[in-house]
């Protein structure tokens, strides 16, 4: 009897699973936490390293897209002089509208503004180099045009017999147009005049326009805040 006693002993002690010590389970933890800590920081440095370059695109494409939309779609304007009184003020701020002229590029024809919009135009000064002027588009390609007695005559195809430009509603602002003008507009020009005839550099004086020298029409104007207007 002793005998089996000790082995049943022998035997339970044997069958008895290892109890782990805490040790033993707070090392399993430990290895088991220190991978997602490794993980974390790693996504951490992504995360960083990714709003940086972020950063760095927005400062480069910003600059880039801005000069893109000014050379190519709109671009402002400050006005300088007295030639387009009372239509617009000297340092009127505006915004003209250049896409139409890029898109006449791209498909390799001429732009051609309408009769009465306003327009920025260039003027090729020889030695002086070229400046930027705004003015009236008066007459069109192929189209007779004459100032004669403080008075515009515009003659086309539809009015043989001539017609006054200036009988627009913009017509309100003008009071004379001093000049001797009789011609005939060249295929590919246009015939521009200022708003404030008697004081103004206009196509009276350096003759008709090349559309090539054309760069946008007027849009809006910004400031004076009180005076905001779509043209």
């Amino acid at each position: 009897m002793d005998n089996e006693q000790k082995d049943q002993k022998i035997n339970t002690v044997q069958a008895a699973p290892p109890v782990p010590s805490e040790q033993t389970v707070s090392g399993i933890s430990l290895v088991m936490e220190q991978p997602d800590d490794q993980e974390d920081e790693e996504e951490t440095q992504k995360n960083n390293v990714k709003s940086i370059l972020s950063t760095i695109a927005i400062l480069i494409i910003a600059p880039l897209v801005a000069v893109l939309l000014t050379l190519f779609v709109f671009q402002s304007y400050e006005v300088d002089g007295p030639s387009m009184e009372t239509t617009l003020q000297n340092r009127d701020r505006l915004i003209v509208n250049k896409l139409p002229k890029t898109i006449s590029k791209i498909t390799r024809r001429q732009y051609l503004p309408k009769r009465a919009d306003i327009i920025i135009f260039n003027l090729d000064e020889g030695l002086q180099g070229k400046r930027q002027l705004i003015k009236r588009v008066m007459a069109l390609p192929g189209e007779r045009i004459t100032v004669k007695d403080n008075k515009v005559t515009v003659y086309n195809e539809e009015n043989p017999q001539g017609f006054n430009p200036d009988s627009a509603p913009y017509g309100s602002v003008i009071t004379s147009t001093p000049g001797d003008i009789d011609l005939v507009v060249p295929e590919g020009s246009i015939f521009v005049c200022g708003d404030n005839r008697p004081n103004s550099l206009d196509s009276r004086a350096f003759g008709p326009v090349s559309l090539d020298e054309v760069v946008g029409k007027l849009s809006l104007r910004l400031y004076p805040f009180n005076k905001s207007q779509s043209f």
